[in-house]
């Protein structure tokens, strides 16, 4: 697999701070070397497999500092709008049931994703976040997708503007995408068409970590995103994200770093999941630009794979 880098696409490289020989541009190169990932193609591991290799430490992570990804968001000059009021407090709200979310399409799931009061963070929020992405194609229908990237929560700024990854995390995810061909709104592009979602719907307050119980009652939500955009590849962005998409392939993963859950191919509802860094983390940590570089590298190899 080869991706043949112009000027335009190194300039995005240096903004995430890969930087790559001047012989790289208007060539075709490997995007992964020996500096960036040891192999590219990696066999689905079963998850017995997965959760072995886990629980052995490697060289290239033993030394890695605790990650702790949160969103994080640029701050908003202007007062924030009063959040809208709800009807209950939804403490007592039952998660959404799996069987009624899963007959629904994309019209409706996303009206039952505004309406929904399952949990309490129902109570402050000013917007819930869908989505966004390639247009639909028709109402009622979900976009035919190549990727889907998925984050953690909304901050404050996709609370307000109720669209993820925005502010600096999402002018970094933009040149991310951009690097292998990608654009969030496009309705086609190089690389293929992109999808954007958060595992919760709802911003946490102050930006906390999502709650497992919330967690629980918005998966529903994702998994029927998935099944009616059929992606391709899904790229899962932060802790919390991985852990929702893989704790049913990684044996106790809520104790297994995310760096040594890097470089291998798993699976949620049928579609290959890449395990990589949440933006919002390669901000506070720069020199990590590299490995998620590596990790869309793995992505697009996937995507590149013959379909059958």
């Amino acid at each position: 697999m080869s991706l043949s880098l112009d000027t335009r696409r190194l300039a995005m490289l240096a903004e995430m701070g890969v930087n790559l020989p001047p012989s790289a541009a208007h060539t075709d190169i490997e995007p992964i070397n020996a500096d960036a990932l040891a192999t590219v193609t990696v066999p689905v591991p079963s998850p017995m497999a997965s959760a072995a290799q886990a629980s052995r430490p490697s060289a290239s992570t033993v030394d890695r500092p605790p990650i702790t990804p949160h969103e994080v968001s640029t701050p908003v000059a202007a007062p924030s709008p009063a959040p809208r009021p709800v009807m209950a407090a939804a403490t007592d709200n039952p998660r959404p049931q799996a069987g009624a979310v899963a007959s629904l399409d994309w019209t409706q799931l996303q009206q039952a994703v505004a309406e929904c009061q399952s949990c309490t963070l129902c109570q402050q929020r000013h917007h819930t976040v869908f989505g966004t992405g390639a247009p639909d194609p028709s109402p009622g229908q979900a976009p035919q997708v190549d990727w889907m990237i998925v984050g953690e929560a909304p901050g404050e700024n996709e609370d307000l503007q109720g669209e993820p990854f925005v502010g600096q995390a999402g002018r970094l995810l933009d040149n991310m995408l951009k690097a292998v061909g990608l654009a969030r709104h496009a309705a086609e592009a190089p690389g293929g068409r992109v999808y954007i979602a958060n595992v919760l719907k709802c911003r946490p307050p102050g930006n906390r970590n999502p709650h497992p119980d919330e967690v629980a009652r918005c998966e529903p939500y994702l998994r029927r995103q998935v099944a009616l955009l059929r992606p391709r590849i899904i790229v899962a962005m932060g802790r919390f994200a991985v852990q929702s998409l893989l704790r049913d392939s990684v044996a106790e993963i809520e104790s297994v770093p995310l760096g040594r859950l890097r470089g291998q191919v798993y699976a949620y509802e049928g579609v290959p999941v890449v395990v990589t860094y949440h933006p919002a983390y390669l901000l506070r940590s720069p020199l990590e630009k590299r490995k998620a570089w590596a990790d869309l590298c793995l992505a697009l190899s996937v995507t590149n794979r013959p379909q059958g």
